[in-house]
């Protein structure tokens, strides 16, 4: 069965997902030549053959069984008989069968083919010898080079995976399920632009392969192509219309794109499944703030904060949102949440020290000053910050050096600061003069 990951992330992403169709997986059986039943033990060959033909695989054992009773060393039987233990959904009886099978015939690929596939779903670092040997075997053939590139791939080994993938393509170009393989564990080894050209000769063989569509457009995204990513995120979403992780992945490529609107739509239809989880709400408030609607991004961010009570992006967003508001104390509440949640954020650091000043509260920004001067030599704009609050708290002696400090580090002689600036110092400059006479 086909599995796709709710993606992207990571962020971004990773993809872990594998093609198992019936064609992808099939084991091999091969037909026994059945001689003229003049003894038991031809007969029950026959008589298994017969079952075999019917798939009455039940049947089929017992005959097996029989026989080789009789013949133990018969390789072709033994693997009739591992093919019915397969089919029967017995695996260890079929391992043991195949294994068999190989001591008696070890260049027999077909067995060597169907042993691998057998420990493909349970354990596919051992499934990797049999089908390497299977390849070995049969260099000519796709099929057990892909397989093997399967095994590869589920032992998390992607180079060989890529290398197995690429030598079934050379053999077979045509085949969807090579195609698609080779894209996906390029992708998930962060060669999205190598992938890209593999999902889309994928589609071009079958084009309404939804996983296909669904590769393509985190290849293109990865790639920063969100134009190609939103047009891929919507056709696979009309193959399949209730995978909500998609939509928000796709709502996040179209905000990228500055294209909010279509954006929360997606989020919308996406949130019309269930309650909206954490990427939504973030992505959700993102968008509503670069759209000034700060009123609506609040509650996604308190949504947020219930689900990740120890997320210090989301007091950050908050605090910053409230900062547009110019709610100063409600920026300083969540920006300090913010803060001991996460003590290194110089960004979280400036936003409060602004919420202070704004909010006039000049001793507290005075001390996220000191903090930050402490982290990295603070810019032009806190000198002006620095000097503005000690003025308002009468400390003009440190007023009138911060006010200097900031005009030498000043490269805007035109700006609003620099003119407030230059007055106020000149001003301070007299007032102290005159008070040492």
């Amino acid at each position: 069965m086909t599995t796709y990951p709710k993606s992207l992330a990571a962020a971004c992403c990773i993809l872990v997902f594998f093609v198992g169709s019936a064609g992808a997986f099939a084991q091999t059986v091969t037909k026994t030549h059945i001689p003229a039943p003049k003894d038991p033990a031809n007969a029950a060959l026959a008589a298994a053959q017969e079952a075999m033909e019917r798939k009455d695989y039940e049947a089929a054992v017992t005959s097996l069984q029989d026989y080789l009773g009789k013949e133990p060393r018969d390789a072709a039987a033994h693997f009739q008989l591992g093919y019915a233990y397969t089919a029967l959904h017995r695996p260890e009886d079929a391992k043991a069968e195949y294994e068999k099978t190989i001591a008696l015939k070890p260049d027999m690929p077909e067995a060597q083919l169907n042993l691998g596939i057998t420990l493909l779903e349970t354990d596919p670092q051992a499934a990797i010898g049999p089908l390497q040997k299977a390849a070995d075997l049969a260099p000519d053939q796709a099929r057990p080079k892909f397989l093997l590139g399967v095994a590869f791939e589920r032992a998390n080994k992607p180079v060989p995976a890529i290398e197995q993938y690429q030598a079934a393509e050379k053999i077979d170009d045509k085949d969807f399920e090579i195609r698609f393989a080779l894209g996906r564990v390029l992708l998930r080894s962060e060669r999205a632009s190598d992938a890209e050209p593999e999902f889309r000769a994928a589609l071009a063989l079958r084009s309404d392969y939804a996983p296909a569509h669904l590769g393509l457009a985190q290849s293109l995204f990865e790639q920063k192509k969100p134009e190609g990513a939103a047009a891929e995120y919507a056709v696979y979403l009309q193959l399949q219309p209730n995978d909500s992780a998609a939509r928000i992945e796709r709502a996040s490529v179209l905000a990228d794109a500055s294209k909010n609107d279509d954006a929360l739509a997606e989020l919308d239809r996406a949130a019309a499944a269930g309650p909206e989880g954490l990427r939504a709400l973030k992505l959700r408030s993102f968008i509503d703030f670069q759209k000034k609607r700060y009123d609506d991004a609040i509650p996604a961010l308190q949504k947020a904060a219930t689900l990740a009570p120890q997320d210090p992006d989301i007091p950050a967003r908050l605090g910053h949102v409230y900062l547009e508001k110019k709610d100063y104390p409600n920026a300083v509440q969540q920006l300090i949440v913010a803060l001991k949640l996460n003590p290194a954020s110089t960004d979280v650091l400036g936003d409060l020290v602004t919420a202070q000043y704004l909010g006039k509260n000049y001793r507290a920004a005075l001390q996220g000053l000191d903090v930050m001067s402490h982290r990295e030599p603070l810019p032009a704009g806190s000198w002006f910050v620095r000097a503005t609050c000690y003025d308002k708290l009468g400390q003009l002696f440190d007023a009138l050096d911060a006010y200097q400090k900031f005009l030498q580090l000043n490269k805007d002689l035109n700006s609003d600061m620099y003119f407030e600036a230059s007055a106020r110092a000149r001003t301070l400059a007299r007032e102290l003069k005159d008070k040492k006479r």
